[in-house]
């Protein structure tokens, strides 16, 4: 893709994260899910890790190699005509130098966003070293010429090990440290509780994104309570496995071709 129009894609997935209503993405996890969001009208395509690792029979959480990340985005981002953000996990890197190798590949895809966690195995990393990960993060988006938006995922209400009435105040205080290390928009799945949302949206100057869940608040309701972006996750590729397995067992049973 050439400079001008990955510069392009970049500033209009930016200015999406600005516009009226919430940016919401369907995540997708193959060209065919990307083209599928694509198609229902989706005015940018997020994928996600979990999907991903599922269609190749792997586990959700580091089970991915970062040579297929970053052979599946190239294909994704040819395939669609609108901006790509990729979930990343944490990097597949320990170390910075490794992650700056990793995000020199990823972003040779020519995706103009990613999601980044600050867990690993299951526990949060200190939050001065996830901050030191994405100050990474943004020297290598700097020396590639993009203008990549930085989704840092907070997972304070993912982990065990926070008492309930503290993980507000440890999700603020990640945020503002993720943000002063270049951040552009905060993700918190597992929060959708309305007025700590709204505490949420009202302490930051920037786009916060939760993950629609089982009994979440509707778009509108989290719309109201600030929420600028606002992902699903793997539940289409849920969706989509449940659709083959009913289809199947029609088949299977009935011999009926399913319509």
């Amino acid at each position: 893709m050439p400079q001008t129009d990955r510069t392009e894609r970049a500033r209009a997935f930016a200015r999406l994260h600005r516009a009226t209503h919430p940016l919401v993405l369907p995540n997708a996890w193959d060209v065919s899910s990307a083209l599928a969001v694509r198609r229902a009208g989706a005015a940018a395509v997020a994928t996600t890790s979990a999907g991903h690792a599922w269609s190749l029979g792997r586990n959700d959480g580091g089970d991915l190699d970062v040579d297929g990340v970053v052979t599946l985005l190239a294909r994704i981002v040819a395939a669609v005509d609108v901006p790509v953000t990729a979930d990343i996990e944490s990097g597949y890197a320990d170390g910075q130098d490794a992650l700056a190798r990793n995000m020199a590949a990823i972003l040779d895809t020519g995706v103009v966003g990613i999601n980044i966690e600050d867990s690993d195995a299951g526990s949060l990393r200190a939050a001065a070293d996830q901050a030191a990960r994405i100050e990474t993060v943004r020297r290598a988006a700097a020396a590639a010429g993009v203008p990549l938006f930085v989704n840092a995922r907070i997972d304070t209400y993912f982990v065990d090990g926070f008492p309930d009435d503290e993980r507000a105040d440890q999700t603020l205080a990640r945020a503002t440290a993720y943000v002063d290390a270049g951040a552009d928009g905060v993700f918190v799945p597992g929060l959708v509780d309305l007025p700590a949302l709204s505490e949420l949206t009202g302490a930051l100057d920037v786009p916060v994104n939760v993950m629609l869940q089982p009994g979440a608040p509707s778009v509108a309701d989290l719309a109201a309570a600030g929420v600028r972006r606002i992902s699903v996750g793997p539940a289409l590729h849920a969706v989509a496995v449940a659709a083959v397995e009913a289809a199947a067992t029609e088949l299977l049973g009935n011999g009926m071709y399913p319509v």
